[in-house]
């Protein structure tokens, strides 16, 4: 059979530990056999930033800028431990961070639904996507330990001279004190981000954040997202048949456990954070959870959502048999080498993405799976397959397909 050909690069970033050797053998059973694979290859692993002093993260993502489409695997952002395991210069930053404030992206996140893999939250039957905003906030906070008694001042002062000035606390005794930040530049990009990726999913949008209590701090968010979408996008929003509002962070959390799912909700930073891992796990497993960043400007960037699986890595040194789910890593493929099909106009490319991910649904349903999904499935007489051979099923499957 003649491989698909492309006309564009892909952005391909390699990255690290039980991750990156799930990386290579996608690529060898699931990509490569049915794919003149163009695609313009950075190594994002630990060892190799350090030894860039992380330009190569930033290398990648110009060229994510460039090419329009990437693809990432899983990194490591390097705590004190990390430090010492891989001698490093310096405690890298986040590649995922970086990335994001290069493209200023949104991140959206999605289960992957299959059969037997109940969600824990009965009324849920559609996938929940979660649109978080990935810049700013508790992220970039500046943290102070109050040692005893004294005035906590919130300090501006304008390029003019001009300040201006509010009192946060007078502490009686020792406390700790936070400033953080955000820049309407910022939040607009996020509104925009997220209500292109409704039009382009046809998904209700719903944002929220607590408005009521942070009255200029949250309640700019809540504005500039409604003076966007008056001017730019309540039309278009009414023609393709969706529906944007607004209400508060604990409203939509009380909406979101009664829904059936099938909509876009878009928070703040550190509640995209928090509910995209609790939405996750209602739905099965962190590794069944798709994730894509969506600049303003329409660059896509697709990774799954989980880390790097350093228990697994490990085991796999010691030359044991492990079981890695690599779902979300084969639907970040698919996912990027859609929209190069959609953006250059090669349905085959698009109708290859589509049949690979029905193939993983169709070898999961039909009872063969790693073993996180074997403890939570709910199919009988299921059988657990390794890391290598959960891939070479779903090549099985889909050469059947």
């Amino acid at each position: 059979m003649e491989k698909i050909k492309m006309k564009t690069p892909i952005v391909e970033m390699d990255g690290d530990e039980m991750t990156r050797i799930l990386w290579k053998i996608i690529k060898d059973e699931l990509i490569c056999p049915y794919i003149d694979l163009k695609s313009e290859y950075y190594d994002l692993g630990l060892a190799n930033r350090n030894a860039t002093n992380d330009q190569v993260t930033i290398d990648s993502a110009n060229a994510n800028k460039k090419y329009g489409v990437a693809v990432k695997c899983a990194t490591i952002t390097p705590n004190a431990a990390r430090m010492t395991e891989y001698d490093l210069k310096e405690m890298w930053k986040s590649p995922n961070g970086t990335i994001r404030a290069i493209l200023d992206g949104t991140v959206f996140r999605a289960p992957i639904t299959v059969k037997g893999i109940e969600p824990y939250v009965r009324t849920w039957k559609k996938p929940i996507t979660i649109a978080r905003h990935a810049y700013g906030d508790v992220y970039k906070n500046v943290e102070i330990d109050v040692p005893g008694p004294g005035k906590a001042e919130l300090v501006f002062t304008g390029e003019d001279g001009e300040e201006l000035r509010e009192t946060v606390f007078d502490f009686k005794g020792p406390g700790v004190l936070q400033g953080m930040h955000n820049i309407d530049k910022s939040i607009a990009s996020f509104a925009r981000s997220c209500f292109n990726y409704a039009l382009d999913t046809k998904q209700d949008l719903w944002f929220a954040t607590k408005d009521t209590i942070s009255k200029k701090y949250d309640h700019t968010f809540k504005d500039i997202f409604q003076e966007i979408f008056d001017a730019e996008y309540k039309e278009r929003f009414e023609k393709a048949g969706i529906v944007y509002f607004y209400t508060l962070i604990d409203d939509a959390v009380a909406r979101v456990m009664k829904s059936e799912g099938g909509f876009i909700w878009a928070c703040k930073n550190y509640d995209g954070d928090v509910m995209s891992d609790m939405i996750s796990s209602a739905f099965g497993s962190l590794a069944m959870m798709t994730s894509v960043l969506v600049s303003p400007d329409g660059k896509y960037e697709y990774e799954a959502a989980h880390g790097t699986v350093q228990r697994h890595y490990y085991k796999y040194l010691k030359g044991e048999e492990t079981s890695t789910n690599s779902v979300a890593t084969i639907f970040a493929w698919t996912g990027a080498l859609r929209k190069r099909g959609e953006l250059d106009d090669i349905p085959e490319l698009m109708r290859f993405s589509d049949r690979l991910e029905k193939a993983v649904i169709a070898t999961i349903e039909s009872g063969k799976m790693t073993k996180d999904l074997a403890l939570i499935t709910s199919l009988p007489d299921v059988t657990v397959l390794n890391s290598e051979d959960f891939i070479k099923a779903v090549r099985a499957t889909y050469e059947m397909l």
